[in-house]
């Protein structure tokens, strides 16, 4: 049987793609034993984003060749718009986390190597570029969320970004994405694949960064 191409990007992408699925940010998120200092700094880091990957989904929306990927993306953005950033709002506000909190601290590296990703992706104008990036920003985080083990924390700062990236509607989204990236990227390969990798070693360089304070 032949492999299909996201299936020979994210072999090519190991050992990282494992070691971020693995990393013991997700083990403690899961587990609900994530200081609060290392949860604030991740959210507040994430959070940053948000605005660079509207960008990119707005770009492979425009990019699309056919209306239905158009719709699916679409859908997908508004949920990013109002659940997912509902919650980080909630969380600021579980945590306790004040305005100065949210805007002082500096981007890290891996924050600023997103944002840059991203909006590179998106001026490539390339419908594969953008589902390079996305393939790996919501496919990883599936990955990882569907082995969270059960019961799941009982604080919703803990348990809704597991159950986020985990639910009927994220997970058909993500074959969704799989199955596009398939249909279009071998004809793009290098460029899917030059996306997808830097991607991924963004992803397991962000996790590092929350604890780098600690060091």
């Amino acid at each position: 049987m032949t492999e299909r191409f996201t299936e020979t990007l994210r072999r090519q992408s190991e050992p990282t793609w494992s070691a971020a699925v693995g990393h013991r940010f997700v083990t403690q998120l899961c587990d609900g034993t994530v200081a609060d200092p290392v949860m604030v700094r991740y959210l507040v880091q994430d959070h940053r984003f948000l605005d660079s990957f509207l960008t990119l989904l707005g770009a492979a929306i425009a990019t699309a060749d056919t209306f239905e990927a158009r719709l699916r993306l679409g859908r997908f953005a508004g949920m990013i718009s109002s659940d997912e950033n509902t919650y980080f709002l909630r969380a600021f506000e579980a945590l306790d986390v004040s305005p100065a909190q949210r805007d002082e601290p500096a981007d890290t590296e891996p924050t600023a190597g997103f944002k840059a990703i991203m909006r590179e992706a998106a001026a490539t104008r390339s419908y594969a570029a953008a589902l390079a990036v996305l393939n790996v920003a919501e496919g990883l985080y599936l990955d990882w969320a569907l082995k969270a083990p059960q019961p799941l924390p009982e604080h919703f700062v803990y348990a809704e970004w597991i159950t986020l990236h985990d639910n009927p509607f994220f997970q058909d989204f993500v074959a969704f994405l799989q199955a596009e990236l398939d249909r279009v990227g071998p004809q793009e390969a290098e460029l899917s694949r030059d996306f997808y990798l830097r991607t991924v070693d963004l992803e397991l360089a962000f996790f590092d960064a929350v604890y780098e304070e600690e060091a």
